[in-house]
């Protein structure tokens, strides 16, 4: 049984091995966002400057906020879905006014400027300027996740079917190599002051956030030369810009009422997202707070940063070896595969204490981060019918995502702020069951209804 094709005309493709690699460049670009802000330098700064201290001893870990005192955590997990659920809120409206208007690419340049800038903003950020520094860190957490929204929609347009697995895997893999290679700079800054002339303690973290940004701006240039334009649908807008990527959505949903594997995966995606991107989101805090070194102090800057970059080597491995396996078992199973391995995270998380279970915790995220992000988005692009409106298929993509790490950081900030972040981490195995259930009932339906989606194995 062959997808219910939309109305639309079917996207012309124009694969072309130098446009895949522009593309792929500016994962390159924004991962450093990803890498330096999200896992490693931002969130040991933070939470160095907003706890107070008696010697090891933690005094407090509360901050206060605009009037409101929450703990540090907390906060950093409600900023991070506050840019998540508005990024949810606005994404339709201008991934519809993207396809109707042929113009992505103008969007996804909107949002890498802002939250480029507001990266490069950071370098303002201390102890006594926190609203700024979460403030900024919100943009550029919506920059950030804005123009993926467009540079996603751009897959089913640059690589044909049987492509997308490879190239989709590419510009993780680009990505883990672009972040990592200027977290080595950022790396010299912060353990080298010295080298510098550097005695501002915070300094060296700050430098670190302006070079993001800088970078993020600067190798962005090469996608935005080389991508298509991409060409307007030729029907009228039926309804105002406000609303009209609510119906886009709308229609979208409807046509995944006629593809049964598609609709069943979309909400597996939706439940594993939930505790993938939460753990990816929270671990380099989770480390900062709950693990220690074996002379019984706290994982420093310096070690954090040596475990995200692990993570970061391992996941370039794994966004291949994934797509490899998915090429003989089928994305479907590999993806429920990977989906157990979270789980057994979830529980190893939980249990650790000490550096060295720390470490061994990290390669396995590392070994299946990249494959569950690279195989979800190949995996949409071929569950797919044929359409023009890319953007707005992504777009709800994009929303399903980007709902479910609300949920999943309120949830998790919540759990910690009554708790503690231990109880948080355990308690998202619920929704990787969830996810592991709805991805076998998805694998059941592909089988059932014997779908064809030509070369695609899924």
């Amino acid at each position: 049984m062959e997808p219910t094709a939309t109305t639309a005309p079917a996207v012309p493709i124009t694969s072309n091995k130098s446009v895949h690699r522009a593309w792929s460049m500016y994962d390159w670009a924004n991962s450093a966002y990803n890498l330096v802000i999200t896992s490693t330098i931002f969130p040991a700064y933070y939470n160095a400057i907003t706890t107070t201290k008696d010697g090891d001893r933690i005094v407090s870990d509360n901050v206060t906020f605009f009037g409101f005192t929450l703990k540090n955590s907390a906060l950093f997990d409600y900023s991070i879905a506050t840019a998540y659920l508005i990024i949810a809120l606005i994404s339709p409206i201008l991934s519809s006014i993207a396809d109707y208007k042929g113009n992505k690419k103008r969007f996804m340049q909107l949002f890498c400027y802002v939250g480029s800038l507001a990266c490069c903003g950071l370098f303002f950020f201390k102890k006594e300027t926190l609203e700024w520094g979460i403030v900024c860190s919100a943009f550029a957490a919506l920059g950030y996740c804005g123009s993926l929204v467009f540079y996603n929609a751009y897959l089913p347009e640059i690589a044909k079917e049987e492509e997308r697995d490879k190239v989709s895997a590419q510009g993780f893999a680009y990505g883990y190599v672009g972040s990592v290679l200027l977290q080595i700079i950022c790396f010299v800054f912060v353990l080298a002051p010295g080298l510098f002339g550097i005695t501002d303690s915070s300094l060296p973290a700050r430098i670190s956030f302006l070079l993001v940004g800088l970078w993020w701006m600067g190798f962005a240039q090469i996608p935005f030369s080389k991508l298509p334009k991409g060409i307007p649908l030729v029907k009228d807008v039926k309804h105002n810009v406000f609303v009209n990527g609510f119906h886009e959505l709308k229609k979208v949903w409807k046509q995944l009422k006629e593809m049964p594997v598609l609709k069943t995966y979309l909400l597996a995606f939706f439940f594993y997202s939930m505790g993938v991107q939460t753990v990816m989101l929270a671990a380099t805090l989770f480390g900062s707070k709950e693990v220690k070194q074996a002379n019984g102090q706290p994982l420093g800057m310096q070690q954090l940063i040596a475990t995200i970059l692990l993570i970061q080597l391992v996941a370039i491995a794994g966004a291949y070896i994934m797509a490899k396996l998915s090429d003989k078992f089928g994305n479907l199973k590999v993806l429920l595969f990977v989906v157990f391995i979270w789980m057994a995270v979830c529980v190893g998380a939980y249990f650790t204490t000490t550096d060295i279970q720390f470490y061994i915790i990290a390669a396995i995220v590392g070994l299946v981060m990249g494959g569950i992000q690279s195989l979800s988005r190949s995996t949409y692009s071929k569950l797919m019918p044929a359409t023009h409106d890319t953007a707005s298929f992504f777009s709800f993509y994009d929303v399903t995502e980007k709902v479910a790490i609300v949920i999943g950081m309120i949830s998790f900030g919540y759990i910690d702020q009554i708790m503690d972040m231990r109880k948080a981490i355990i308690a998202l195995i619920v929704f990787f069951v969830a996810g592991a259930i709805i991805l076998y009932l998805a694998i059941l339906k592909s089988g059932k209804e014997k779908v064809n989606f030509a070369t695609s194995n899924l």
